[in-house]
């Protein structure tokens, strides 16, 4: 059996007794304002086994200060990473952070992008394996043998600047910001000099996927969820987004377990947008 969207860690305890030799466990951990804590906490206490991939170096591209936080990659880039970490094609890789699976999401859609479906998130993250009396590894990443990852054609679509611009004349898709409200209505931006939303954009908080305890809700509740704000559009007919493409992942991880289908990624997010002269800013609620 393969996982392709979240993996419970009942489910992952399974796989590390029966068939560890196709799996690979990623650590994602990381902070937007201190760049190298992640690799700290992965140090600190990870899954055993785990292998620790870079939001920044592993799965992002250079910035230019025109291109977001988080640029796309280079595609042989993200291969040769994941060869190095041991990743082959016929692998099942779980991915897991400490931030409420946002950062797991962005490599769980950047394998995507590259064609290798079974990749699942790890539902809860570290706090659900600790919470369960799961053990814990220190250390720096192990040497592995590198692995035979290869590039299988676009799993993932994404579109540009330019794409989103002129969308906001044809209102052919909906664009969706993963952002929480108070910056989605240009309110305590802490991370960008500018703040407001996409014009015509709507609003759905990454964290309303989660319950509580930092776990996915249900299918069936977040179906309910995003049918009140997206209607019957099929995910094609979206455009997700946030703050530089990250937590828009965990929004796109959303509609994958819901059966949806994919949407297109605005990999640049509101980190590109706002750094673009004269591009349209609006404020306040959606």
């Amino acid at each position: 059996m393969s996982y392709q969207t979240l993996i419970s860690v009942a489910e992952l305890g399974l796989l590390l007794r029966d068939n560890p030799n196709s799996l690979v466990l990623l650590d994602a951990s990381h902070d937007l304002f201190d760049p190298n804590l992640g690799r700290r906490q992965y140090e600190a206490g990870h899954l055993p086994g785990a292998r620790f991939v870079s939001l920044d170096s592993d799965v992002g591209g250079k910035k230019t200060g025109r291109n977001g936080r988080h640029p796309l990659p280079e595609r042989q880039d993200v291969v040769a990473v994941m060869q190095r970490l041991g990743v082959s094609d016929g692998d099942q890789v779980v991915v897991y952070d400490q931030c409420e699976s946002v950062h797991a999401s962005r490599v769980w859609w950047t394998l995507n992008w590259l064609g290798h479906r079974n990749v699942a998130v790890l539902n809860g993250g570290l706090k659900a394996w600790k919470d369960s009396g799961g053990a814990l590894e220190s250390g720096v990443s192990p040497t592995v043998t590198a692995g035979n990852f290869s590039d299988r054609g676009e799993g993932m679509t994404v579109v540009s600047y330019e794409d989103v611009l002129d969308n906001i004349s044809s209102q052919e898709k909906l664009v969706m910001d993963a952002r929480s409200e108070d910056r989605f209505a240009g309110q305590n931006e802490t991370l960008d000099p500018v703040g407001g939303h996409i014009p015509g954009a709507i609003n759905r908080f990454y964290k309303h996927n989660l319950n509580a305890d930092g776990t996915f809700k249900t299918p069936e509740q977040l179906t309910v969820e995003f049918q009140a704000q997206i209607g019957a559009r099929r995910a094609e007919y979206l455009i997700m987004q946030c703050g530089s493409g990250v937590s828009a992942c965990h929004n796109l991880l959303a509609l994958h377990m819901i059966g949806l289908g994919t949407a297109p990624l605005y990999v640049g997010s509101w980190s590109e947008w706002c750094s673009r002269e004269g591009a349209p800013i609006a404020t306040g609620s959606a």
